[in-house]
């Protein structure tokens, strides 16, 4: 965020003297830092405080005390351990008193030599460390030291009473070591550059970019560490959202061709031949879609449903309208199951409205064809010239749409199904197959935060859907602890086979297939378990569908399916369960979005505690899609006060996914979720959190609006333009390096 040219001198020249070159080596391939803006901006994760001034006389145990005392004595011993077998070992015990008490100081291996030549008898220094006991005797082992001049009562009080920064640091490089390279080029700080106009930084009373800095690595109170961290965080926020709005911004100015369907049209068959009527949700949604399809740049919006909301459908009149339009869509699925499933349920909703061409095909008919990568040659080669010539409107696919092969005649509109799964750069490729841009629709059924959808979907318009339409039922959802109670476990099995005797089916999912060669290493190597059920590997759906068949599920008709199946098996088994002639569906998470089986009325995820939240939640969908009540069984052998099981806890607790979806961000690595947009920027936020800082996030997506409105190119602010090459050129190389 920084990177004016003072600052970007290598670490390697202005540091010689400090580091040398192995460090700066280690610094820029172990942290990422080559130059001093980096190292400056490389911030403290936390600071210990090193103590009030104690006497000796009252020393508390376990805490880290500062104290200023005189050496009385010495002492170097030679001793052997298993180390140091010849005797050579070497231990200094240093005895010092303040005239209240006295104190044993000990140093080990090589760590003597500096405090053997420096605390002499009659030394007086501060010496701070944790108090411990050791043969009945206070001591302080390995205790860090000042050596005092004089009567030096300031230095003792501020030395005392500093705030220690504790750097994030690697096994080859530690927290003290970078502190020390740090304090030689915080000089530097003096030249950054400020991002954030001057209007905007006094008229919220931010500190400036130098002062912040200064404070961050060498604060004198806590309030500094505040002031600093207020700042710093408005400079994150702030240029990510103005590169944000850069985009938004040019998107605006790119031209498309506007899209507005007819009155009579494809769109108004469809909408004739709907059963039922749209939720007040998906009306509203429809008509901002519809409302940026009729403009001459290109639409950018994210489409947010909860599980079951019916966006697929919404989708589906907006590629229907761009169709009526004269132009093309394009549906990405990110797996083959799903591209199959979103085929055909669009060609059953659509019915002879999709059989352009055939026999009993409806006047304003259009073609719907699907390209995988596992297609045969013959179809693909047919779906292929059905896209070249004009022949299909709507296309469904993987990534195989994305292939230079692939052409288009028109194309309109893409819809990205499940966001998450692809990167920026995938989309965009897309998107580069019309004439001119084409607009863009994309959908997750993952619900995020609103900070997370301005921070990584910041480039688009958000839309929600959050009504479920009319008939759907709600879904019970509860934990089974298999190993407390077993026979939770057997009522569950029972509770599957009362719905299939009602007429419905079930779900079982597990984490993995189960025909995967196990790695020993891996397996020997996990040994920070929480217990024995996190020890064993995960269940897995090849012997959990033999074992249900064999026993409690004896009789009933169960399937297996997973992605390492053939794309015709996997569809054949689909078509099977949709059309309820397999009782039990024995799943790894490929049915996690986008099936649909409205008989399925029960869902059991074993070993749930190996999924996670916003996953548990989505493939709970997968039920109560019907009129019949939906049930979710959550199986886990981890113990009740475990972390896990909190987590599970929080998933039977609610159906709201927005609340799970905070739930979940506040339990994992910011960075996990800001990754999903695969972009370095958005992953480098180093003191913004996107759920504590949601305000700041809202307020700098306004003020970055607003200044790339008045000066897009900002002309007027270089000190931001600096800032935002700095983040763009961090995030293409994030691009490189996935590929």
């Amino acid at each position: 965020m920084d990177l004016v040219p003072a600052l970007q001198e290598p670490l390697k020249q202005p540091l010689k003297s400090v580091l040398g070159p192995a460090t700066a080596k280690v610094m820029a391939e172990h942290l990422g830092l080559h130059t001093v803006g980096d190292l400056l901006h490389h911030y403290p994760r936390r600071y210990e405080e090193r103590g009030q001034l104690t006497h000796l006389a009252d020393l508390p145990m376990d805490e880290h005390v500062t104290v200023v005392a005189q050496v009385a004595d010495a002492r170097l011993h030679t001793f052997a351990s298993s180390r140091a077998p010849r005797g050579k070992g070497q231990r200094l015990e240093v005895t010092i008193t303040d005239g209240s008490g006295r104190l044993q100081l000990v140093f080990f291996g090589n760590g003597v030599h500096k405090p053997h030549k420096e605390l002499l008898p009659g030394t007086r220094a501060m010496f701070a460390g944790k108090v411990s006991v050791f043969n009945r005797r206070l001591q302080l082992a390995h205790p860090a030291y000042e050596l005092l001049k004089g009567e030096d009562g300031e230095a003792v009080e501020s030395w005392a009473g500093a705030l220690i920064p504790l750097y994030p640091a690697t096994a080859k490089l530690e927290s003290w070591k970078i502190g020390k390279a740090v304090q030689t080029v915080l000089p530097s700080a003096q030249e950054a550059l400020d991002p954030l106009p001057e209007s905007l930084r006094a008229g919220r009373g931010l500190v400036t970019l130098p002062e912040a800095l200064l404070k961050v690595h060498r604060p004198h109170t806590k309030a500094d560490i505040a002031d600093a961290h207020a700042r710093l965080k408005w400079d994150e926020a702030f240029v990510l959202q103005v590169a944000l709005a850069r985009r938004r911004h040019a998107d605006t100015q790119l031209p498309a061709v506007a899209r507005v369907p007819g009155p009579d049209g494809l769109l108004a068959a469809f909408d004739d031949r709907l059963p039922f009527t749209l939720t007040d949700g998906q009306r509203k949604v429809s008509r901002e879609i519809f409302a940026d399809l009729a403009t001459e740049h290109p639409m950018h919006r994210l489409l947010q449903g909860e599980v079951g909301s019916g966006k697929t459908l919404v989708a589906l009149r907006a590629m229907l309208a761009v169709v009526d339009a004269g132009g093309q869509a394009a549906m990405l699925a990110p797996t083959e199951v799903l591209a199959q499933q979103h085929h055909r349920s669009v060609t059953e909703m659509m019915g002879e409205l999709a059989e352009s061409g055939m026999l009993g095909g409806a006047e304003h008919a259009t073609k719907v064809v699907l390209l995988t990568g596992s297609m045969g040659a013959a179809a693909r080669r047919q779906a292929l010239l059905d896209l070249a010539t004009g022949e299909a409107g709507i296309v469904i696919g993987t990534h195989a749409l994305i292939e230079d092969k692939v052409l288009f005649d028109d194309l309109g509109l893409v819809v990205v199904d499940e966001q998450h799964r692809f990167g920026v750069e995938q989309r965009d490729a897309l998107r580069g197959k019309g004439k001119q841009p084409p607009h863009l629709l994309v959908m997750t059924a993952t619900p995020i935060p609103r900070t997370v959808a301005m921070t990584v979907f910041g480039d688009l318009e958000t839309s929600v859907l959050d009504q479920l339409p009319a008939g759907r039922s709600p879904i019970a959802s509860h934990v089974v602890p298999a190993a407390d109670k077993p026979h939770f476990l057997a009522r569950a099995w029972e509770r599957v086979r009362e719905e299939v005797a009602k007429g419905h089916q079930a779900y079982v999912v597990c984490p993995r297939i189960g025909d995967e060669e196990d790695d020993p290493k891996k397996a020997a190597a996990k040994k920070s378990a929480e217990d024995e059920a996190e020890k064993r590997p995960p269940l897995a759906v090849m012997d959990i569908a033999d074992q249900l068949a064999r026993g409690p599920l004896h009789g009933l008709k169960v399937e297996v399916l997973h992605g390492r199946m053939q794309p015709d098996d996997k569809d054949a088994v689909m078509r099977r369960f949709a059309a309820g002639e397999t009782d039990v569906l024995v799943a790894t998470t490929v049915i996690e979005v986008g099936v649909n089986v409205p008989n399925a009325t029960v869902m059991v995820i074993m070993d749930a505690d190996r999924f996670g939240v916003s996953q548990l939640h989505q493939l709970r969908g997968r039920v109560g899609r019907g009129s019949a009540p939906g049930l979710c069984l959550l199986v886990t052998e981890m113990p009740e006060a475990s972390a896990a099981r909190q987590r599970l806890n929080a998933v039977a607790s609610t159906l709201d996914g927005f609340e799970l979806s905070r739930i979940d961000l506040e339990q994992r690595r910011e960075g996990d979720v800001l990754g999903q947009a695969q972009s370095g920027a958005r992953s480098s936020l180093r003191v913004l959190a996107v759920i504590e800082d949601e305000g700041i996030i809202a307020e700098a997506r306004e003020e970055a609006a607003a200044v790339v409105a008045a000066d897009p190119e900002l002309e007027r602010l270089p000190g931001l333009r600096t800032a935002l090459d700095a983040l763009l050129d961090e995030e293409r190389e994030q691009y490189l390096e996935k590929g």
